[in-house]
């Protein structure tokens, strides 16, 4: 099928998981023999900061201004076979309407931000989705499971809201022979609400375990937080170093959104990836996180300092890695994803078919 995607940034990973979660999708997509056109809007940050500007899986295209995308693309929107606008795309709300006026196919939202779109939706702050473009998509694609689908379908009239994690490119998230550097890590961009978390798993740790190494890696992170002398900061960490980063880390953190927690069954992209790696992973709590993951034997959770100290001092934990690793290259891999999304759109665009035509 020709799919067109309207997504945050493919080109830059700088701040953002979108990036990530787009590049291991649409690679795995591409790979079944589908034709993809990803448009960008063009924005300065992440003009600044692109890795990723030729990709070999799909056409990538930055685009201006809403009147760029109509008249330059609005053609190939038309003709697509399906249509995916992401979160946080800007102007997203115009975007979507354009999308509902102009696509022939099936039109679809893939949220990675699902928890924090629906608490945005609550404030009234319609930034990139607003309650009257949801039912206008035949799909809305969610990052988040469980009780959160019924949700959108009841209280925001969406035909059909799917679960669609995501997921890892097994072929760039897998164990490599480096040297062992840190204790515990943490991927991840700065985030209010995700700091007194880190506080507790990560900096209090270190305060207690000086003879310990950790490290901090992203961007964003104000100037007067007080790291410990134990902590190292990496300002950004560029993908294609994740595996490496991961690699020489004795654990990773998982650290989860406030919005994330309170819905709940909303795994990270680095969640997976980090496990990809073999990685042993400690991670906060919260509902659904142990259907993805048996606690204990393949992750371990942790509800506050005490029980991180006592997973670094206790054994080597490369079985439960080993462990977390199988279950991803199981069932979370990019191919998994891909051929969920391939289900979702032909089985879209197969319900509209069958509608009956008005006259």
């Amino acid at each position: 099928m020709r799919l067109v995607v309207l997504g945050l940034s493919l080109s830059s990973s700088w701040g953002n998981g979108h990036a990530t979660t787009f590049r291991a999708l649409l690679k795995a997509f591409a790979a079944r023999g589908h034709d993809i056109l990803f448009l960008e809007r063009d924005v300065p940050w992440y003009a600044s900061q692109r890795d990723c500007t030729d990709p070999d899986y799909c056409e990538l295209v930055f685009y201006a201004d809403l009147d760029e995308l109509r008249s330059r693309w609005g053609k190939a929107i038309a003709e697509a076979d399906a249509v995916i606008v992401g979160s946080y795309v800007p102007q997203g709300v115009e975007v979507g309407r354009l999308v509902q006026e102009l696509a022939r196919g099936v039109t679809a939202f893939y949220d990675i931000d699902t928890p924090v779109t629906l608490a945005k939706l609550e404030r009234g702050d319609f930034e990139y989705l607003s309650p009257a473009v949801i039912p206008g998509y035949d799909l809305y694609l969610s990052f988040t499971g469980g009780p959160t689908l019924d949700h959108l379908e009841r209280q925001y009239g969406s035909p059909a809201a799917r679960a669609l994690f995501c997921s890892v490119d097994e072929d760039a998230y897998r164990p490599l022979e480096v040297a062992s550097r840190w204790d515990l890590s943490y991927l991840g961009t700065y985030s209010p609400d995700r700091q007194p978390t880190l506080e507790r798993l990560l900096l209090e740790p270190a305060r207690r375990m000086p003879d310990r190494r950790f490290v901090v890696a992203g961007p964003q992170y104000p100037a007067d937080i007080d790291w410990p002398a134990n902590v190292e900061r990496i300002e950004h960490c560029p993908p294609a170093d994740h595996a490496a980063f991961y690699s020489a880390s004795r654990f990773t953190l998982n650290v989860t959104r406030g919005d994330m927690i309170a819905r709940g069954w909303s795994p990270s992209v680095r969640l997976f990836e980090a496990a990809a790696c073999a990685t042993p992973i400690i991670s906060d709590i919260w509902e659904g996180l142990d259907q993805l993951f048996v606690p204990q034997s393949e992750i371990i959770l942790a509800d506050g300092t005490e029980a991180v100290v006592a997973a670094l001092s206790g054994e080597d934990a490369g079985a439960m890695g080993r462990a977390a690793q199988a279950r991803v290259l199981a069932q979370h891999t990019a191919r998994h994803r891909a051929a969920e999304l391939e289900a979702y759109l032909e089985h879209a665009a197969t319900a509209a078919a069958r509608e009956p035509q008005v006259a």
